[in-house]
């Protein structure tokens, strides 16, 4: 057990980022995040305004939805294992975001708030390349410019990023860091000189929490090592069958070319250990 959560369970995930207490640390990470185009001084979280529940598996994918002082709605999730038509399905839960907006009543007139999609991706994303960042907007495709900023996708594809502690250039690398390595650290890096760090390390310490709270990440941090597990076994048994059905066309192959110059079926069970009936078809 670390000293620190694990964040990519569903409750060290809402632990540091998902709480009334936590909410300082959020608004940090988001304002590194879009340093340079805005700043974000308060939010709100919006738990009960949530879109459907669409987790494949809690331990896997998990979310907070917050309204910003400004009135953006910011979606940040924790995507743990690559799933099939993953862009589309971000795509489709976005925009029920987006078009929730619409139930305010008769006098709505379309007008309506920016939505951000903030994406941990904890695999090497389909399309995203060797980007550890990737925004997505809404083009003007012959201009070139943004046709709209109400519209926006961040994926930060955790893999790619290498960086040590010592060589994080400024807070929002910092960040990263410490989200890919906080289960393993012995020690919060930067809480001595920085006040957001040493109450990342609070909220994060795993002697901190409530016999009660222990209690409920032990059994999260469980099943999500399980699940990983079992995804992986059967990742490996996927992998062993192509290799087992690999091996048996080239005996199938090398057993066709044998017969095509004529060696005798009793040679060619010997050569290639097929058995006499499975030669007997080739011919």
């Amino acid at each position: 057990m670390g000293k620190f959560v694990n964040p990519f369970t569903d409750i060290g995930f809402k632990r540091i980022f998902g709480q009334e207490v936590s909410k300082p640390l959020l608004l940090d990470f988001l304002n590194n995040l879009l340093k340079g185009e805005r700043r974000i001084t308060d939010l709100t979280f919006l738990d009960k305004e949530q879109p459907a529940d669409y987790r494949d598996d809690r331990s896997l994918i998990y979310d907070i939805f917050c309204l910003t002082d400004t009135g953006e709605k910011i979606i940040v999730e924790m995507q743990n294992k690559e799933q099939p038509h993953f862009a589309d399905r971000c795509l489709y839960y976005y925009s029920q975001a987006v078009s929730r907006q619409g139930e305010r009543g008769a006098d709505w007139d379309y007008h309506i708030d920016a939505v951000y999609l903030v994406a941990f991706v904890n695999f090497h994303m389909e399309g995203l390349a060797d980007n550890f960042r990737t925004d997505v907007v809404l083009m003007n495709k012959q201009r070139g410019v943004v046709f709209s900023d109400k519209e926006r996708f961040i994926f930060l594809q955790l893999p790619v990023f290498k960086k040590e502690a010592d060589g994080c250039k400024d807070d929002f690398e910092r960040w990263i860091y410490v989200l890919k390595n906080m289960e393993i650290l012995d020690r919060m890096p930067w809480a001595a000189k920085d006040s957001v760090f040493r109450k990342l390390a609070e909220i994060g310490e795993v002697s901190n929490m409530t016999k009660d709270e222990r209690i409920e990440y032990d059994a999260a941090l469980r099943h999500y090592r399980d699940t990983l597990n079992v995804m992986r076994g059967a990742e490996n048994k996927g992998r062993q069958q192509g290799l087992a059905e690999g091996r048996q066309m080239e005996k199938i192959q090398t057993a066709k070319n044998l017969l095509s110059i004529g060696l005798p079926t009793d040679q060619i069970v010997k050569v290639t250990g097929l058995s006499i009936k499975d030669i007997e078809r080739l011919r």
